[in-house]
Order: C-alpha cells, then structure tokens, then sequence
C-alpha cells in the first residue's frame, strides 16, 4: 500500500512538473504586436500621400480598401518617385505620408528634421522579381547582371552569351510595360531604359503572370521574368535563376540581398500621427492588412518580426506603449531610421 502511495505521489510530482515546465517554455511562433481596431468608417478627415511608383501600387490598393470599409473623406496618393516623395514631405512639408521603394537618406532625414518632421519608417512589404527558366532548361544555374542585360536585350542565342550554351534562339517573356514589375526590372538592369529590351527579339509581354508561365514552361530555351509572389505561387515546372550568384528567399529578400529586391516603407512622423489621427488610423490598416494586400497585388509581405517592428513604431509615436515595453524602442527606431548612401 505505502508502495503504490508513493509511487502515485511521484507521478502527481512529475505531471506537476510537467505542467510546470510547459507554462514556461517560450513560444517559438511570433505572434502580432496587437493594436487598437480600426474602423475605416469612423475616420475622419484628409490623407495626402506621395512618392515612390512602386509603393503606389501596395498604398493605392490598401487605400481602395479603407475607402470600400468606409472611409468617405479625401485620400489622395500621387506616384511621383521616391526621391520627389521625400521632397514634398520633408522640403514642402505638404504630405502626410511619403511612400518610398528604399530607406530614408541621411541628408533626406537632416532636411526632415530641418523642417520639424522626425521621419518614422514603416515597412509594409519587398518588390521582388524572378528570373526564372523551364524546369527542362538543363545548362543555365545563374547569371551575372552584365548576362542578363544581354539575355533580355542584343544576344539573339543563347551562345552568344556564354560559348558553352546552345546556340538556340532566346525565347523572351516579361510583364507589359504598365506593369511594376516591368517598370522595375528596366529600371534596375537598364538604368530607366526600356528600349533594350523592347527591340530584343522573341519577346512576349503579358499582363498576366499565367501567361508568362505557361509560356516559360514549354520550351528549355526560354527565360523571362515576373514578380517573385508568382513564382513562388506556382513555381511547378519553373526553375528561379541565381543572379550574381544569389537566389530570392526569405532571408536574402528581408535583408535586401538579393539584386532585384527592394523594401517598401510608408514614412510620417509622430506628430503627425497624433495631430491627425486620421493619418494614425491609415497606417494602423497598412500594418493590420499588409499580408493580405501584398498578395493581391503580387508583392512579398514582410515578416511577423518585420511587421512587429512597424507596429511597435505605431503605437510608440502614439503613446501607447508601457513603460517596460519602451525597451523595445532603441532596437525599433534604430532599424526604422537606417540610412543608406
């Protein structure tokens, strides 16, 4: 009897422990940053938005949002370029927020605060593009950013860019030209010029990224480029291209070490956010609906860290953070306020 007494008492010890043991053990998933609701239709005044052409998409489809949730007063967004954004938001001072495709200069930030604005950044999602081959294309690994100019502009074969290639015809597919990611790629591999690649030979535009897959997918000398999200959606008989010897995934695409990736931040100021809160409850909705915006529009949505970062900066402007959770703030305003030459 006294055995099976103590041998009861150990097992209670043990489930004890146990429980014990799983209360404390951290949670390895990350969970959101929680912030006040917002109801679109309760807001209340103007929001002025201007800046980079590739943000414009992502705000311009957050802001079809807010307005189809209730929002009935003026949001007016204006696609003008980064550079030009922070011009009017930081020189002129007339916009709200300013969208921009890469993080705040450091003479960008001494003009802000020249002007009474501190600039807070937030990241609301990455511009990644894909350069992708059919699965059946056998001889190509990656490319350099010189062969890739000549891919998608004046080799006729694929010879003629590397001598060990076949000496086929490159079969070329790419997003129309009102696209951003058509916009994007000229930008990034021609220096704004489009006529390389619209005088290439084999080249078919497409709006939809079906279309641009299926067409990729049919022969092993084809090659195109579309938005990563598309790739990543679908990426069955497609293989991605390393270029520089770096392939998009989620750590090269977060920290930016991928050539054709770019964040895409919102950036206003603290004042700003508690003078209007209207301003406030825009950039509360970007962080709340960034994922699901940024699949809509083929964009990469930032991380739940990524995110949390941004939400902390939210409520820190706003006054709503502990005093124990400010230890938050020096990691949070530091990364938010990185400046890059």
């Amino acid at each position: 009897m006294r055995y099976l007494q103590r041998l009861l008492s150990r097992w209670c010890l043990l489930l004890v422990s146990c429980i014990i043991l799983a209360s404390i053990t951290p949670v390895v998933a990350q969970d959101l940053v929680p912030l006040p609701p917002v109801d679109p239709s309760q807001v209340r005044g103007n929001i002025v938005i201007a800046g980079s052409s590739t943000v414009f998409t992502l705000a311009e489809r957050l802001a079809i949002e807010f307005v189809n949730e209730g929002y009935a007063d003026q949001l007016l967004i204006d696609s003008i370029g980064s550079g030009a954004g922070f011009e009017r938001f930081c020189v002129a001072t007339e916009t709200d927020i300013s969208t921009a495709s890469r993080l705040i200069h450091s003479d960008e930030i001494a003009t802000c605060q020249g002007n009474g604005r501190d600039p807070i950044g937030f990241r609301i999602g990455s511009n990644v593009l894909a350069v992708v081959v059919s699965a059946d294309n056998d001889f190509v690994e990656g490319v350099t950013l010189e062969e890739l100019a000549e891919i998608f502009s004046t080799a006729e074969t694929w010879q003629d860019v590397r001598p060990d290639w076949p000496a086929e015809p490159i079969l070329r597919f790419a997003p129309g030209t009102d696209s951003g990611a058509f916009n994007y790629f000229v930008e990034a591999v021609f220096e704004q010029d489009p006529a390389p690649l619209l005088n290439a030979a084999n080249l078919q535009l497409s709006e939809v990224p079906a279309v641009l897959r299926e067409g990729i997918k049919l022969s092993p000398f084809s090659v195109g480029f579309f938005d990563y999200a598309y790739y990543a959606e679908q990426s069955e008989n497609l293989r991605v291209l390393a270029i520089n010897g770096t392939t998009p995934d989620a750590t090269r695409i977060e920290t930016n070490d991928y050539f054709l990736s770019r964040p895409l931040f919102l950036y206003t100021t603290a004042t700003i956010m508690q003078e209007k809160p209207q301003v406030a409850a825009f950039l509360n909705y970007a962080l709340s609906n960034a994922t699901s915006a940024n699949e809509r529009v083929g964009y990469t949505a930032p991380t739940t860290a990524r995110l949390n970062e941004g939400r902390r900066n939210w409520l820190v402007a706003m006054d709503l953070l502990q005093q124990d959770e400010r230890l938050y703030l020096p990691k949070v305003r530091a990364e938010s306020r990185l400046i890059v030459e």
